[in-house]
């Protein structure tokens, strides 16, 4: 179990919860019932089991040849290709369910991240936009919850703010996550942007990314959240925002504990601003 936990960085699932339920209560303007609640979570579990497992499946012979990398379950032999396929349809089972659970426009919707999960890990093969592939996985999240929550979509909203806000941030720090493979991507022919334009180049690019990550979240607390304690977290979130392209030369820390923290204090914004 402890295998097949660590195949799907599971416990990375707290960048992801955060914005979901913050969609959740944009579309509640509080706090929906439990139920649907309760099935937000569900599939927003399996949606990403189930990329993170098709990410691992398909990059499995870049990831053997990539010494960062070769250790994984499946690149090292530790799991088999079966078992990662059982992984990957566990997820889509549970994210089906779930789904079937929540208002019909959700089946509907369906296709469109099922189809950016299959995408976006082949993207890095012929486009340096790879990385806004990979935040578009997430974008879809809040906007899906919100959809779970009151059964439609408007044309433009609060939840798009938010969305957008997700796009970037997460597009901004795999570009900073992609400077550690920078000369094994470019030995290998991927367009990573690090590997495209250099380290630095790419770095700028993502902070001026999650500059505009930090305009569209302003934008959502000014039109719809404005409150003193909203106002106040959206310092924090810009201040951690900075810290993160601060510490840039300790990815772990930039990439993994301080982006756990960042989607909770979101989180908080949007409940402070309601």
């Amino acid at each position: 179990m402890r295998r097949l936990l660590d195949f799907v960085k599971f416990e990375h699932t707290v960048f992801s919860i955060p914005l979901l339920l913050a969609g959740a209560l944009l579309g509640a303007q509080g706090w929906p019932s439990p139920w649907p609640l309760f099935w937000i979570v569900v599939a927003g579990t399996g949606a990403r089991t189930l990329a993170m497992a098709l990410n691992r499946i398909l990059d499995r012979d870049l990831d053997a040849r990539n010494p960062r990398t070769a250790s994984r379950e499946l690149a090292s032999g530790r799991m088999t290709l079966a078992a990662a396929w059982g992984v990957a349809a566990a997820g889509l089972a549970l994210f089906v369910w779930a789904v079937l659970n929540l208002p019909p426009l959700c089946l509907r919707l369906l296709p469109i991240p099922l189809a950016i999960f299959v995408l976006y890990p082949l993207m890095k093969r012929f486009t340096p936009l790879a990385h806004f592939g990979v935040g578009a996985g997430l974008a879809f999240g809040p906007i899906g919850a919100y959809v779970a929550v009151t059964g439609e979509l408007e044309t433009w909203g609060a939840v798009h703010l938010l969305s957008l806000f997700t796009w970037a941030w997460v597009a901004g720090f795999d570009i900073i996550y992609a400077t550690l493979d920078e000369e094994f991507d470019r030995k290998e022919g991927l367009h990573s942007l690090p590997a495209a334009i250099g380290r630095g180049p790419a770095l700028g690019v993502a902070a001026a990314v999650h500059l505009g990550a930090f305009a569209a979240l302003a934008a959502l607390t000014w039109t719809h959240l404005s409150s003193p304690a909203a106002w106040g977290l959206l310092l924090v979130t810009g201040v951690l925002l900075a810290l993160e392209h601060r510490m840039v030369h300790r990815v772990d820390l930039a990439f993994f504990k301080i982006n756990a923290v960042l989607g909770i204090v979101v989180f908080a914004l949007v409940w402070a601003g309601l």
